[in-house]
């Protein structure tokens, strides 16, 4: 096979690798309450269930960089070997769960494996193709990512129409079907790995590559206490359980010791320091605020359906699909824009045209059943807005960047944009369900007990309409939290770079 051809199949195959974490990062969302019941989870008391979704991201974010530099030690082909080899592990952990800990287990190794795809790719595509290919390369890796985020939520809602069916006592088909399916997908990504992916030069012509462990301990340490200081198990009395402040505190205190350790360290996790600092943070300021509202539309749109709506995964999942489709959409129009006016004046445009789409949804009626264009539109205009600031940020980035680190910025738009998920939904999560478990403190749940089938049937709808009337005002809220958050992500734009993307050279400090 020519040299060309082969670096081509390699893509593909990385590639395909990060679209299968990237959709499994998202799989989840669509049959989250469905999971959640099989495992003994309430419908009232769902909050307990979002380990599931913040475990996989928590275990994705912070093992990115680091298995990103052990691929520099051991070669990229072991790493993703061992990476593919423990996506399937913890994917057959959660399709055997039988209660909350064990799909948490299975997800966070799941977001473990994961994460490391997408650093160990990119460096792969940095070691097959020149400085001056490179960028595209890098490209088709990104698409991957955001085509597994536009299609994740999708993808889960079919595979789980599986039937029901029990072998040897396993269950095989609903939800638990998106997980096994992983286990030949993977198998398969392994044998094309082998195939494809040059294998590691011997030890002895290796530079022992040093690797910042203590960096990623640290990285991991701080996302983990922020994210546990925002679990509440029981949000009725407060936002935040009895230990959430101080796990808070610790957390930032963590994070003030990343930074200064990587501001020190002479390895770093993410060696940006011939990048301009001031465009730099504020264009992952951006992504990290687009990505709290990405995950909070994802998740809650997909309860909403379910809830308020009483549709099926799948349903809910079509539902959600208006702004999955509006998103690739705008991201498509936003790199088009960019180069005309600047990648700045786009971010701040979608950002706007988001909150707009979010203040729309804010507004949503009770009746969401006979709301449907009021509801589309939202849906659409939010998503529009968010998929216009995906490529400005990500082009922001790479202009301020020198070309031999657009590598390792292309991850840090992808790390800030998913500790934005993480911690973004952790807290506005925490809020939400706090406001659900005040708004319902005081409903009774009726019982067919000393009242006739008549009398009860009325106690039961009229707790079912107030459970719904306490469900709406929880996720309007939230979508009205979400709006701010894009309103304060557009302020911090306009700090972006102000070059249109076609001005100056790309992959240079000086252009910026």
């Amino acid at each position: 096979m020519a040299v060309a051809s082969r670096r081509r199949v390699a893509l593909g195959v990385g590639g395909t690798a990060v679209l299968l974490a990237a959709l499994d990062a998202y799989v989840v969302v669509t049959v989250l309450i469905d999971v959640a019941a099989d495992v003994g989870v309430p419908l009232n008391h769902v909050e307990r269930a979002t380990p599931v979704v913040t475990g996989f991201l928590l275990g994705y974010i912070a093992a990115m960089p680091l298995l990103g530099q052990l691929s520099d030690r051991y070669g990229r082909r072991p790493l993703i070997h061992a990476c593919l080899a423990f996506f399937a592990l913890g994917s057959v952990l959660t399709a055997l769960a039988a209660s909350l800990p064990m799909v948490v287990t299975g997800r966070a190794i799941q977001g473990i494996a994961g994460g490391a795809l997408l650093p160990i790719t990119m460096a792969l595509v940095s070691d097959l193709w020149e400085q001056r290919e490179r960028p595209v390369a890098l490209g088709a890796v990104g698409a991957a990512q955001e085509l597994g985020s536009a299609l994740g939520p999708l993808y889960g809602g079919l595979v789980a129409l599986v039937p029901a069916v029990q072998v040897l006592g396993v269950e095989l088909g609903g939800w638990h079907a998106i997980f096994w399916v992983n286990v030949p997908l993977a198998a398969a990504a392994a044998v094309a790995v082998q195939l494809t992916v040059p294998a590691p030069r011997p030890r002895a012509a290796r530079t022992a590559a040093p690797v910042d462990v203590t960096g990623g301990a640290l990285l991991a340490l701080a996302l983990g206490l922020l994210v546990a200081g925002c679990y509440n198990p029981d949000p009725a009395g407060t936002v935040l359980p009895p230990w959430g402040l101080p796990l808070i505190g610790l957390g930032v205190a963590a994070g003030a010791v990343f930074v200064w350790w990587e501001i020190r360290s002479p390895v770093r996790l993410l060696d940006l320091s011939r990048t301009r600092k001031g465009p730099l943070l504020a264009s992952l300021a951006v992504s990290f605020l687009s990505g709290a509202a990405l995950l909070v539309t994802m998740v809650f749109v997909q309860f909403a359906a379910q809830t308020l709506l009483g549709l099926e995964a799948l349903d809910a999942a079509l539902v959600l699909a208006r702004f999955l489709i509006a998103l690739p959409v705008g991201a498509l129009l936003g790199g088009m824009l960019a180069r005309r006016l600047g990648d700045a004046v786009v971010t701040v445009a979608g950002l706007v045209i988001a909150a707009v789409g979010y203040g729309l949804m804010s507004a949503w009626p009770l009746d969401l059943a006979s709301a449907g264009l009021q509801v589309d539109v939202a849906l659409v205009v939010a998503g529009a807005g968010l998929g216009l600031v995906i490529a400005p940020v990500s082009a922001a980035v790479l202009r301020v960047s020198p070309a031999d680190q657009h590598g390792v910025a292309s991850a840090a738009v992808v790390v800030a944009r998913m500790m934005g998920m993480l911690i973004g939904l952790a807290a506005v999560a925490a809020w939400g369900f706090h406001r659900f478990q005040t708004l319902t403190a005081d409903l009774d749940t009726p019982l067919p007990v000393g009242v006739d089938a008549m009398t009860y049937a009325g106690q039961l709808a009229e707790y079912t309409a107030k459970l719904k009337a306490a469900l709406h005002v929880e996720y309007t809220e939230m979508f009205f939290i979400t709006m701010w958050i894009c309103v304060l992500a557009a302020f911090t734009a306009a700090f972006m770079p102000r070059a249109r993307g076609g001005a100056g050279r790309a992959g240079t400090a000086s252009s910026a």
